[in-house]
């Protein structure tokens, strides 16, 4: 159903009586069902259509991973479990979420630049794969193996000396925290081998949050020759390298949906080039926010609205607590509002300029600032679309003791 679709826009597909439906149910019954608003709700007919359009559109050796961060409902894992190849995860809680699904150890993989031993004594116990990204962790996950009496499962974190252009968030080039400097590889592996490990993978993740198609062909390119390089030199049986994700969703005006195309087209010419040093090993694409950001709304009331000197201020019930990126303190240099949509129940097309502001007592609590929204009164319903990820994970729900955001998967 689309009647009542509102005129301000929205790319979420489908909508009635002037609400977007989630699997046929409108955002009133969605509250009925979570007991309360604020609320987080994730489509889960959008997730699946995305990981099928990434299956259609890039080469069948790819294997996709999820990487849990984004998005750690127990839920949404399980969906994803069944779906993708394999999970990444970067804590203990995590690595518990991803071993409650059906996907197998060794499609496991622990990332993260500051493992503690106890984390790297489970990871061992589970049997799943250690991105490793330090000289010390190499030496903990040898002595964890040999404590337990047991394999150890050991990928190299690399850190390139490039970068991904354009990218939200630059994990690689010059000194970073993650990863192990390329140079130093040689003497990674030797002391793997040394502790008795053959490395089974690698590890090269350059960036998050791109949507420009050649920045992450001219990085996966990248990437690939330098994987090329370290199998050569340092004489690697790699079972995988994983080539990190990167690709990013449109979260502000101006900004277009990311073409996979020329992605795809990329990976496969390069992955012909070096064919032969790679015969059998697999290829992994992890994911986060690609593949769920875009399927999560959050939903919160207004409960107030006031006049403050010439501004108009809707004031809801949700804020920066439970979703902090959206309120600009999450990485933005420049606070720009998310796509943001108004549900009026009574269904008026006449507009006003707000800003909308969350319950607490901070200034940073900006839900939407000086934004011209459908006219809404007490009750009404505020909705930010793109908050499928790093949404209620990401942000500090005990900050001045609010209540607690629901998650639901519908």
């Amino acid at each position: 159903m689309t009647a009542n679709k509102p005129a301000h826009h929205s790319h979420w597909p489908h909508w009635h009586q002037g609400q977007p439906l989630v699997n046929n149910r409108t955002l009133d019954q969605i509250a009925a069902i979570a007991g309360q608003t604020p609320f987080y709700v994730y489509d889960r007919t959008r997730i699946i259509e995305r990981v099928s359009q990434l299956r259609q559109a890039l080469p069948t050796r790819i294997k996709l991973h999820y990487a849990i961060k984004a998005n750690p409902m127990p839920a949404v894992v399980h969906l994803l479990s069944g779906l993708v190849d394999g999970l990444d995860v970067a804590s203990q809680e995590e690595l518990k979420i991803a071993l409650a699904t059906t996907t197998p150890a060794d499609e496991i993989s622990f990332a993260g630049p500051g493992k503690g031993k106890h984390e790297i004594l489970a990871a061992v116990a589970a049997g799943i794969v250690i991105n490793v990204e330090s000289m010390l962790q190499i030496i903990q996950v040898g002595e964890s193996a040999k404590q337990l009496n047991l394999p150890a499962r050991v990928a190299l974190r690399v850190n390139p000396a490039f970068e991904l252009k354009a990218s939200g968030m630059k994990m690689t080039g010059g000194a970073k925290p993650f990863g192990i400097d390329s140079e130093q590889i040689p003497a990674a592996v030797a002391l793997c081998r040394k502790q008795g490990i053959e490395p089974e993978g690698l590890h090269l993740f350059t960036g998050s949050q791109n949507l420009k198609p050649e920045a992450i062909c001219e990085a996966h390119s990248s990437v690939l020759h330098l994987a090329a390089e370290l199998i050569h030199e340092n004489q690697l049986q790699l079972r995988f390298i994983n080539i990190g994700g990167g690709l990013g969703i449109p979260y502000f005006p101006g900004e277009k949906p990311l073409e996979l195309a020329a992605i795809a087209a990329n990976l496969q010419q390069e992955l012909t080039q070096i064919a032969s040093l790679i015969t059998s090993t697999d290829i992994v694409l992890e994911l986060g926010r690609y593949l769920v950001g875009e399927a999560g709304l959050y939903v919160c009331k207004v409960i107030d609205k006031k006049e403050s000197r010439g501004t108009t201020y809707l004031v809801t019930d949700g804020g920066l607590h439970h979703h902090l990126s959206n309120s600009g303190n999450f990485g933005q240099v420049i606070r720009k509002n998310y796509p943001i949509d108004a549900c009026p129940a009574s269904l008026t097309e006449e507009k006003e300029l707000v800003t909308v502001v969350g319950p607490l007592c901070t200034p940073l609590d900006i839900v939407a600032d000086k934004l011209e929204l459908p006219r809404c009164e007490l009750g009404d319903l505020i909705v930010v679309r793109q908050s499928g990820a790093y949404g209620r994970s990401a942000s500090p729900q005990g900050f001045l003791s609010h209540p607690q955001v629901v998650e639901l998967l519908l």
